[in-house]
């Protein structure tokens, strides 16, 4: 009996100990819990906060691109969220030192996995950094033509001149000289018509200038130029060379060259086609063939 009792003392100071201890523990984890439950909303406020105070600041420098700004601004903010949830997870005792390590190696595998990815975004930021080209300029890089149409961190959207949709890797633009035909204000252009070895020469060159002349599109610094600029085989190829200002240069080039090819039909100057005279030397009579 007095065994039973013994063992029955011995249950119930050890059931005591137990609820104490979890009454310790729970006081302990129930600070930790508040303390955790108060860091995820003050982090996730901080990282809110964060990303619209580093958007703004971006946004004060001067041509700095809309989505260089939101890719920097978010950057932060997740940095922030990820920095919150590995010190939550330290309040309740896990070894944040191997999480870490862990983030590191599922980085690294995810890096090597995404290779070409990664060199998309990171040719993507140089494009919106460096800014080759822009948003409705006209490009020639390689292989690909076209009006940019969106600049994006993986891809770049261009327009082709009869209305394609061409999607180029980021990559491939920045390894890639780049052409831009819009960039510039001004653009040059030199206009090369033939005529016959024949024809007046100097009366091609009054009626040339005289086109260009009278057209406010031809800058008159630099001045236009006039010459013949070679002697082809069937043509003497003479070249005006004027200035006019980006967006004139393709209207102004189709419409003189109809003016002139009109002028010169007026004038009686030719545009002579390719052409090429064979003198065939025969055999001479009386002559015999060789025998075999």
């Amino acid at each position: 009996m007095e065994e039973l009792q013994t063992r029955t003392a011995d249950m119930m100071d050890a059931g005591q100990v137990a609820l104490l201890r979890l009454s310790e523990l729970g006081v302990t984890y129930s600070f930790s819990i508040l303390g955790a439950i108060l860091l995820i909303i003050g982090g996730y406020i901080v990282a809110n906060v964060a990303q619209r105070s580093v958007y703004g600041a971006l946004g004060r420098f001067r041509g700095f691109d809309e989505t260089l700004r939101k890719f920097f601004s978010q950057i932060v903010r997740y940095a922030i969220l990820i920095l919150v949830g590995i010190t939550v997870l330290a309040q309740f005792g896990v070894q944040t030192a191997s999480i870490i390590a862990a983030l590191g190696a599922i980085g690294l595998a995810i890096g090597l996995a995404l290779q070409g990815t990664l060199q998309n975004i990171a040719a993507g930021i140089m494009l919106l950094a460096l800014r080759p080209f822009r948003v409705g300029e006209y490009i020639d890089a390689g292989n690909v033509s076209g009006t940019i149409q969106e600049i994006g961190l993986f891809a770049t959207e261009l327009k082709t001149l009869d209305g394609l949709f061409v999607l180029s890797p980021n990559s491939e633009l920045w390894n890639t000289p780049v052409t831009n035909y819009s960039r510039n204000p001004l653009r040059r252009n030199d206009l090369t018509i033939g005529i016959g070895y024949d024809d007046d020469i100097d009366l091609a060159f009054d009626i040339m200038t005289g086109v260009i002349g009278g057209d406010e599109r031809v800058l008159s610094d630099p001045e236009p130029a006039v010459f013949v600029s070679q002697l082809g085989d069937s043509a003497v190829d003479v070249t005006i060379r004027y200035w006019t200002s980006t967006p004139n240069w393709w209207p102004a080039k189709l419409e003189f060259t109809k003016r002139i090819k009109h002028l010169f039909d007026e004038k009686g100057i030719s545009i002579p086609f390719p052409q090429r005279s064979v003198h065939y030397v025969g055999q001479p009579q009386g002559d015999a063939l060789p025998a075999d």
